[in-house]
């Protein structure tokens, strides 16, 4: 071992070569009292850790959230303790939901102080433990090494999702000689599940002889690596499928096979062959009540195989008649393997009454409407088209949010960051700030409604510092969009609380320096996309459009998923 990794340090510097160790060059963070020791060491690594000074805490967690789903590496974010940690809690449950992996680091009060009720006191390893992958508190700067390595590993390994890791004063002030660390193994935690083969002949042969299959393709497909064995699988078998709100991106949008979203606001004809398939095959999906609608209506009629790497999951919501528990990269592999070519021809072809009965009642009325205000959904296919395979979509939560899952188009792996689980507003913003860091390569297309954008805005002022890239649209229409149409279509329009009376935006983002377009008129959307994507660094383009602008078709809450509203 050379005699720089056995030295004495302090913990705060252990900490810090622990991290660059695991390949960490971009931190999310904001300093305090409890965290203070460690940014002070921070200055003498500025050359391998680039810090990114955000202006709220929750923004440091998504920003992480961000980062990680655009680059496949772990996000970490770094705050102080008591409020500075508890203001993480919405990012880091956002991140358990939706299997992000990210490390979120918090300062605490020292040893000796703790159950005294100190300034500043809170058990954040208690309060996020229901939250996270793995919550641990480090006491003493000896732990430093092994815990950062495992941290990582928890967090990266098997079903991803969030660690949290809080870092006593005495641990970071403290001396140890750090010696570097890698853990690969925890036992009683199985990280790679061994297939069963007897699994997947089963299901190799359910499929073989199904007349008409359908496939439901979720983020744990991307999580997994797995989007080559995917199509392989699906070209294979000729079997439609369609996707999860966060597993939009594993295939291209234009894939013959690919029939669009599954789910509340998906595509008509998913929905409708769901109930209508004789063998269903879930791959990395969780089978989420907004997929499934009712539960006691859905896919009755089917086989069901469940492919995924999360025990948990299978049988939770719908029981699985072949479970496949492992990685789908390698079950995927192995059920292509045995899969018989079949043509399923007029299956397939029987998707397209149904893709065209939405396209006429729903789509082209969205996209090429005739007069009156600018729709949601023809502002997300003109920035889409014009962006192209190279963007990344981020979303807040909301119209918004459906608006671009529905419109936008995907080209490439990775290519879409939205709150899924959690249902997070606010989550726009920073996510966006921690993509563009991730991915430099790419456009960032940041669409937002202007609740969402309200509750991160002050992330405006990192945006301004560092002059991130962001290409963010501003769909306004004046209201809390999503919960408006809930009490427009549920609710006898009795519009409780939802109108919002808004600053002038483009006098805001004045204010952080941010070159700014208004679009009122639907001849001036086309210019001030191509100025936006024309203009280097951020751009913050409003784009006000329908008040009363619905997200169709939806399948109301408690009903059959293939029950589907096409108009109101």
């Amino acid at each position: 071992m050379d005699a720089k990794n056995s030295e004495r340090v302090s913990g705060s510097e252990a900490l810090l070569r622990a991290l660059i160790r695991e390949g960490v060059d971009t931190v999310f963070g904001y300093p305090g009292g409890a965290i203070m020791p460690v940014y002070d060491a921070l200055m003498d690594h500025t050359d391998e850790i680039n810090h990114i000074l955000v202006r709220h805490e929750q923004g440091a967690t998504h920003a992480a959230e961000g980062y990680a789903r655009a680059s496949g590496k772990p996000g970490v974010c770094m705050v102080t303790g008591g409020p500075g940690a508890t203001n993480t809690l919405t990012g880091i449950a956002d991140a358990m939901l939706d299997s992000t992996p990210i490390v979120v680091i918090a300062g605490q009060i020292a040893n000796e102080l703790i159950g005294t009720d100190a300034f500043q006191e809170v058990d954040f390893t208690c309060v996020t433990q229901p939250i996270s992958k793995w919550s641990y508190q480090i006491s003493s700067p000896d732990e430093i090494s092994r815990v950062v390595a495992r941290a990582f590993f928890v967090a990266t390994s098997g079903r991803p999702g969030p660690v949290v890791l809080t870092i006593t004063k005495n641990a970071q002030t403290g001396m140890t000689c750090y010696r570097p660390e890698k853990v690969t193994y925890i036992r009683s935690y199985d990280d790679d599940p061994e297939i069963d083969i007897t699994r997947i002949r089963e299901a190799a042969a359910a499929i073989n002889a199904a007349k008409r299959p359908f496939v439901l393709a979720g983020q744990g497909i991307e999580l997994g690596g797995a989007q080559d064995e995917f199509r392989k699988f699906v070209e294979k078998g000729e079997l439609p499928f369609g996707c999860t709100l966060l597993g939009l991106s594993v295939m291209p949008t234009a894939h013959p096979l690919n029939k669009g979203m599954l789910g509340m606001h998906g595509n008509y004809c998913n929905n409708v062959k769901t109930n209508e398939c004789d063998v269903l095959i879930a791959v990395g999906m969780r089978f989420d009540d907004r997929v499934t609608g009712n539960l006691a209506t859905y896919a009755r009629q089917a086989k069901v195989i469940h492919l995924d790497i999360d025990p948990s999951e299978i049988g939770k919501n719908v029981p699985a008649d072949i479970p496949v528990l492992g990685n789908c990269r390698k079950s995927l592999a192995m059920l292509t393997e045995r899969l018989v070519h079949m043509d399923r021809s007029e299956w397939i072809d029987s998707f397209g009454k149904y893709q065209e009965e939405e396209y006429r009642r729903v789509i082209d009325r969205e996209l090429h409407p005739s007069e009156g205000p600018l729709n949601m959904g023809e502002v997300v296919s003109a920035v889409s088209s014009a962006a192209g395979d190279n963007a990344i979509l981020v979303t807040d939560v909301g119209q918004n949010q459906m608006m671009a899952a529905r419109y936008f188009r995907f080209g490439q792996k990775r290519s879409i960051i939205t709150s899924g689980g959690m249902g997070t507003m606010g989550f726009a913003i920073p996510a966006g700030i921690g993509a563009a860091f991730a991915r430099p390569d790419r456009t960032i297309c940041v669409f937002m409604g202007d609740g969402g954008l309200q509750m991160t805005v002050q992330e405006f002022g990192t945006i301004m510092e560092h002059q991130v890239p962001v290409k963010m649209i501003l769909l306004n229409n004046s209201y809390l969009g999503n919960v408006r149409q809930w009490q427009q279509l549920f609710y006898n329009r009795r519009y409780a609380f939802t109108h919002l009376e808004n600053p002038d935006f483009q006098v805001l983002s004045s204010a952080y320096g941010i070159p700014s377009r208004r679009v009122i008129e639907r001849s001036g959307l086309k210019d001030a996309v191509e100025e936006m994507l024309s203009t280097d660094g951020p751009f913050f383009l409003e784009v006000c459009v329908a008040e009363e602008g619905n997200v169709m078709p939806m399948t109301p809450p408690g009903h059959p998923i293939d029950n589907m509203l096409m108009e109101c």
